[in-house]
């Protein structure tokens, strides 16, 4: 049923007057509650996806609970996991200004353009989009790849230029300044240990590229990360942790500052999941052994429009 105020029948309409639409404000200011748009889901993806078989791209669609065109893990990202066996290649294209690898296992080699570059596990690579990208396994390799996409395509539009050069962040530079963090005396007073991945072209946000925002970080044994929220949909992804690793998710806090009713997502190695945007989540370690993960959010678009708006409890 359309809920648009209708023009009155005597006045005559031009042309050009066709598609416009007036609404009352309350019937429209909130289009998640009354159900004209969907809200963000919660999924998990395993690591059996991607961990045995053929050569493949695997994409996290959620485009058919998200209602719109897909493949599109959110309303302006996709995640998929990578798989290419020794010798194999493969051509990344997306329509998109901001991409970024993580090599879940092996190494191999990397052409964008005129950049050429090797990889090997661990290792990050945040790419522009104007150029194709070839990735070459040298070794069976695995990894988790996020872009923007499905951004361009809701605005209708197409990359026009490269905001950045393609980045490597080798895995042993990344853990080493990883683990500085971790054994700084002050870590365990902050709301979580960890590095973000920072871009010099891009110092206002201190982000992976202007749109894209990676965080590499440690939950340690026997910890808890309190609830937090933040206006950015996260794409986790968990590197590796022992059992008794989880996430509880909900979209409100008790009078504690407890997450009501909420979601749980146990972790596993090589499992992605989605923290919709607004929703509070905590992550615990309920074992005597760290735990590593990589959030990976629009959160540069986020801190550059002033919306990100992180809370904790």
């Amino acid at each position: 049923m359309n809920s648009a105020i209708q023009p009155h029948s005597n006045l005559e309409v031009s042309p050009h007057e066709i598609d416009a639409e007036y609404f009352e404000y309350s019937k429209a200011a909130n289009p998640i509650s009354a159900n004209l748009i969907t809200r963000i889901p919660y999924q998990t993806f395993p690591a059996s996806l991607y961990d045995s078989g053929p050569s493949r791209t695997v994409a996290l669609d959620l485009s058919d609970k998200l209602e719109c065109e897909g493949p599109a893990t959110g309303p302006g990202l996709c995640a998929s996991f990578i798989r290419l066996n020794d010798g194999d290649d493969v051509t990344l294209a997306p329509n998109a200004t901001s991409q970024v690898l993580y090599v879940i296992d092996g190494s191999g080699s990397l052409a964008y353009g005129e950049n050429t570059f090797e990889w090997t596990k661990g290792c990050f690579i945040a790419l522009p989009g104007m150029n194709s990208t070839i990735v070459k396994a040298s070794a069976d390799a695995q990894f988790y790849w996020v872009h923007d996409e499905p951004l361009l395509r809701y605005l209708g539009v197409s990359r026009s230029e490269d905001r950045f050069t393609p980045t490597l962040y080798p895995a042993n530079v990344a853990s080493a300044k990883l683990r500085e963090a971790a054994d700084d005396p002050r870590a365990q007073d902050r709301s979580r240990i960890s590095i973000l991945l920072g871009n010099s072209k891009f110092p206002q946000t201190r982000t992976v590229t202007h749109v894209l925002w990676a965080m590499y970080g440690i939950l340690p044994g026997g910890s808890i990360q309190k609830p937090h929220r933040h206006q950015s949909i996260a794409l986790d992804f968990i590197i590796d942790c022992p059992t008794g690793c989880y996430s509880l998710v909900g979209t409100e806090l008790d009078e504690n500052g407890h997450i009501c009713n909420p979601k749980r997502v146990d972790w596993t190695p090589g499992l992605a999941f989605v923290t919709p945007p607004g929703y509070w989540h905590a992550h615990f370690n309920e074992s005597d052994r760290e735990a590593f993960l990589i959030p990976i959010q629009d959160a540069g678009l986020q801190t550059y429009l002033r919306s990100l708006d992180i809370r904790f409890s």
